[in-house]
């Protein structure tokens, strides 16, 4: 068949559907091939041209004057930062009191059972359920006039946001709770934020607690909600360590019942105590205020208004962990123009059977999730055809993606991608991804693929979520995008590292309404990431690209982030492994798009031979080095001895090399002072990195 004959084939409205013409196409290889060439031919031929990106990509980031070489979103028309996108929502109880007006009491919170459709509550029913719940915390002594904090130890759920509101009209401070911080950490949030009252998901949340209470551990704690149902023990159970246990239904019947005006809380009021998993010790509670969270979100619309700015149309699929700032920051944005949450099931296995039956527009991601449609995507291209044709059409999509072209209706979206844009609903419209890097590669593949806006950001908790994000029209990946219009951004020289600023490279600081005000009763901690200028130390290392936005390449005090947003710190796992009888010697090492830790030894010259013959080996220093077998025998007595110091099993190794020379000033490996030069490790070592993680995949 002639090209033009397809062309005309294709242009027939009873036709229509591309896909259609495919499976009518000749089985024999050579004549598919030539299908296929014909069919590339008409996509060329009838692509859209080139349009102008929203932004201009010439200059991402404007030098502030005066500031240190600080660089400003171009966005920004002066030096000043963004605080406000709307004039009449200051707070976050602002942000939802519009959410209602311009939702004309549209769905705003939505949960499924397994196999059924989504049910929502209105705009107005949350509203009123939110005053229900402060009127109720009010009537049990709770007083706005002082700083007051409650606990929520929930998974994602609509209680979350209504409990949140709640405390945020009667402006008391919301404190999360979260499973992944661990028994003890958990009590130690509660003393340290004087939380007397939690609300909990489940009844064996409330159980832990009550167990911190019997134990003498959390004596201030003296009132339990539960959302879900429960039995009358446990209600026995709280009244013999003095906690008075309650359900949900309980306390809105009681703010209905005693129900009372609102008193808004201030833009610089606190709005959240949101605590971080430290790498060691007990966590620190950042201290994040209204003024934080709108100027954060606000400078998130300005970003992205004239591509995408929500709608009460518009749904959010919630999965990400709500005590985490990165999904409060996407939510304030949905409820702000009332759009619809739904809520996953609250298992991550089942995260696509809800993205199917919602059809949500934005779908916020972290890395290790992109990874997995990555790899289920290519796993699914089962053969050598399948797999060019797959990287054939996503390098054809790029070159759109170069010229600002983002769509989902092209000839390859038809072809190749409509199943994947259909396993997430088939509605997606914007994608944002943060918390730790993405590959490269897999970015771009996936903005491909998936034919939505796809905004990758950088930031922590304590700038209350991102302070560089994509621009649009910019979807080149391999940087975190240019300077938010809520931050102002410097690059300050490490010169133990080599990082100076003049190169533009160095630590990354923030200033900004999105910096947060400090740690709770912990002025030391406070003082080190926050300087006498209001700049925020983030211990990030990072580059000016030409275009103007900026790359993270290192950290500074070597704490890195796993794959799924765990934070390691190498040198205290090092410290444990050396208690290894046969090691003299440990490099750990981990990346951001990776899961686990893999470690480069070096066996004590002294004890190994000693220790290898109690197990049954014999041989030379590099003989015994070079042993397979042995070294499974050291894996085993690290993770051993690991397990015994309290490491995480985040933070123990997955594999080992063994090296049978000794790091030392000689060769470059440690410095004057005796401490690991970890760059330079990392490099010297780079090709057995490389071989661990593969083999580890394999």
């Amino acid at each position: 068949m002639q090209a033009h004959e397809l062309f005309r084939h294709l242009r027939m409205p009873e036709l229509g559907d591309v896909r259609q013409y495919v499976r009518t196409l000749p089985t024999n290889t050579l004549m598919g091939f030539g299908a296929f060439a014909a069919l590339t031919t008409y996509w060329y031929a009838t692509r859209p041209k080139a349009l102008k990106p929203p932004c201009d990509l010439a200059m991402q980031s404007v030098e502030v004057e005066g500031g240190e070489h600080a660089r400003r979103s171009s966005l920004l028309s002066s030096n000043e930062p963004l605080v406000y996108y709307y004039d009449d929502v200051r707070t976050i109880y602002d942000i939802f009191q519009r959410g209602v007006q311009v939702s004309n009491n549209g769905p705003c919170l939505g949960v499924r059972k397994p196999n059924q459709p989504y049910e929502w509550i209105s705009y107005k029913e949350a509203s009123d359920r939110a005053e229900y719940v402060g009127s109720a915390l009010l009537h049990r002594g709770f007083k706005p006039s002082h700083v007051q904090y409650i606990g929520i130890f929930s998974q994602n759920r609509p209680e979350w946001v209504i409990i949140e509101q709640g405390c945020y009209a009667y402006s008391m401070v919301v404190v999360p709770l979260y499973d992944t911080l661990g028994t003890e950490a958990i009590t130690y949030i509660v003393n340290k934020a004087d939380l007397s009252l939690v609300f909990c998901d489940k009844p064996d949340k409330a159980k832990l607690l009550l167990t911190s209470v019997e134990k003498g551990e959390a004596p201030i704690l003296n009132t339990i909600v539960i959302m879900d149902s429960f039995g009358m023990d446990l209600v026995e159970r709280g009244k013999k360590c003095g906690v008075e246990v309650f359900s949900m239904r309980e306390i809105e019947e009681l703010g209905r019942a005693h129900r009372q005006k609102p008193i808004p809380p201030k833009p610089e009021d606190l709005a959240i105590i949101c605590f971080t998993s430290g790498t060691t010790g007990n966590p620190k509670g950042a201290m994040i205020t209204h003024q934080n969270i709108v100027s954060n979100a606000s400078a998130f619309l300005k970003t992205t208004e004239k591509t995408f700015l929500p709608s009460p149309d518009d749904i959010l699929i919630s999965f990400l962990p709500l005590a985490h700032m990165f999904e409060r920051i996407v939510e304030c944005v949905i409820l702000c123009h009332g759009a619809r949450i739904g809520f996953f099931q609250g298992d991550i296995r089942l995260l696509m059977d809800d993205l199917k039956t919602l059809q949500p527009t934005v779908f916020p991601v972290v890395p290790r999730l992109l990874n997995r449609m990555f790899d289920k995507i290519f796993g699914q291209a089962d053969t050598t055809i399948k797999r060019w044709m797959l990287d054939f059409a996503s390098k054809r999509k790029e070159a759109e993606l170069k010229s600002g072209i983002v769509r989902n209706n092209s000839f390859w979206d038809k072809v190749i991608f409509r199943k994947i844009q259909a396993s997430l609903g088939g509605r997606v419209k914007l994608m944002i991804t943060g918390a730790a890097p993405v590959s490269a590669s897999v970015l771009t593949f996936l903005r491909t693929a998936l034919g939505c806006q796809f905004y990758e950001g950088y930031g922590q908790t304590e700038c209350t979520a991102g302070c560089s994000l994509s621009l649009p029209g910019d979807w080149t990946a391999g940087h975190v995008g240019a300077p938010m219009p809520c931050s102002i951004i410097k690059l300050v020289d490490v010169q133990e590292m080599n990082y100076l600023a003049a190169r533009g490279e160095g630590e990354v600081c923030v200033k900004g309404p999105n910096v947060f005000r400090g740690y709770l009763k912990d002025p030391e901690k406070t003082a080190e990431a926050l300087d006498k200028d209001g700049w925020l130390h983030t211990g990030d290392i990072g580059k000016w690209l030409p275009n103007g936005t900026l790359k993270i390449i290192d950290r500074k005090k070597h704490i890195f982030k796993l794959a799924q947003g765990e934070y390691i710190a190498p040198e205290k796992i090092e410290t444990v492994y050396l208690r290894c009888e046969a090691l003299a010697q440990v490099f750990v090492h981990g990346e951001s798009l990776q899961a686990f830790l893999v470690a480069i030894v070096v066996p004590d010259p002294e004890t190994l031979r000693n220790w290898a013959k109690k197990k049954g080996f014999e041989g030379s220093y590099e003989e015994l080095c070079k042993n397979k077998e042995l070294k499974n025998y050291v894996l085993e007595d690290m993770v051993r001895i690991g397990k015994e110091s309290g490491l995480k099993s985040f933070e123990q190794v997955k594999d080992i090399a063994m090296h049978n020379e000794m790091f030392s000033i000689e060769n470059g490996l440690l410095t004057p002072t005796l401490k690991a030069k970890r760059p330079e490790l990392r490099k010297y070592f780079q090709s057995q990195i490389n071989e661990l993680y593969a083999n580890a995949k394999m």
